[in-house]
């Protein structure tokens, strides 16, 4: 057998070297280096299309301009997201802020303040509801409108931009790059909220998510090779992971994934699909049996900021792109 020796990592002032130092170490350390590694490698081909699926409270967490970046430098190509992530997105954007606060509080005492907690974030309920109220009066121009969430969704960045102009957003960076934002479950948010709001006010919006299905199987369908990036799990890794399946029922033999990174804290052995490993995936045919593959067991809110910079560090262009 030929053993490659471990390399104790010596500080570094550039996070690249930093990480790619951490690939010869061991444990998750290891994994958060083999994953920049991977994901350079996705870039570096000029056959693959990225996916990129986005779950927990992101964009709350302070995560926004690690994604933007992501996005503007074509190292995503298709964005699966909660509608929560996306929700608040656009408060960021219009202007409502996420606050610092303190896991250790007494929530009986928030709530008869207005203010809502995501674990040490606050923010204030009726801020919410004002932007609740603008998504909603923004749907009430769309009526008649029929499609799927990414039709919706890049209407509603183009309308954020023009709205908000000094604003800054994943939503309104990916509908002018033309990246398309599926939300799988958009009525499990504050969007589907402000829509039920349009809906009740007699404006009529559909949001079609079986044509969510469609469309985003046809991306992978057209694809030379696939690139999957999961931060967390819920339903935009499951619903990215089905589209082999679902392109191999209708005759497109895509083979698996090409390449596969997830960030998680979600274990497998208690047989939740979040902590569902790559390996599993492969007996569906969701992953390719030679698929590189990375899970590292990790906080996204520390394995963003790191690979983001890393990736941005390495110089690392994507083919075609500037």
């Amino acid at each position: 057998m030929n053993l490659h020796p471990m390399q104790p990592v010596k500080p570094e002032t550039r996070v690249d070297s930093l990480l790619k130092q951490m690939s010869m170490t061991g444990f998750q350390g290891r994994k958060l280096g083999e994953s920049v590694a991977v994901w350079s490698q996705m870039i570096e081909d000029p056959d693959v299309t990225i996916f990129a699926g986005l779950s927990g409270a992101m964009v709350p967490a302070g995560m926004q301009e690690c994604l933007i970046t992501l996005l503007e430098n074509r190292f995503i190509d298709v964005l699966v997201s909660t509608g929560a992530n996306i929700f608040h997105d656009i408060c960021e954007h219009a202007g409502i802020r996420h606050y610092l606060g303190h896991h250790m509080v007494d929530d009986q005492d928030l709530f008869r303040q207005g203010i809502d907690r995501i674990y040490d974030v606050f923010a204030y309920e009726d801020q919410f509801r004002g932007v609740d109220a603008k998504i909603a009066e923004f749907a009430e121009g769309l009526v008649g409108f029929s499609g799927s969430s990414a039709d919706f969704i890049r209407k509603l960045g183009v309308w954020l931009s023009h709205e908000y102009p000094s604003g800054r957003s994943i939503t309104a960076t990916a509908a002018r790059l033309n990246i398309p934002i599926f939300i799988p479950a958009l009525c499990d948010s504050s969007i589907g909220i402000a829509l039920v709001m349009a809906r009740r006010g007699g404006h009529l919006v559909m949001i079609d998510q079986l044509a969510d299905t469609d469309q985003l199987t046809g991306y992978v369908e057209k694809a030379q090779k696939t690139g999957v990036i999961y931060v967390g799990g819920g339903v935009p890794k499951n619903f990215i992971q089905q589209t082999q399946v679902i392109a191999s029922i209708h005759d497109h033999e895509c083979g698996g994934h090409d390449y596969a990174i997830q960030y998680t804290t979600d274990t497998p052995h208690y047989g939740g699909l979040s902590g569902c490993t790559f390996e599993e995936a492969v007996s569906w045919g969701k992953e390719s049996c030679t698929c590189r593959k990375v899970q590292c067991f990790c906080d996204a809110t520390i394995a963003l900021p790191l690979v983001t910079s890393a990736l941005l560090a390495a110089g690392i262009r994507r083919s075609g792109h500037p």
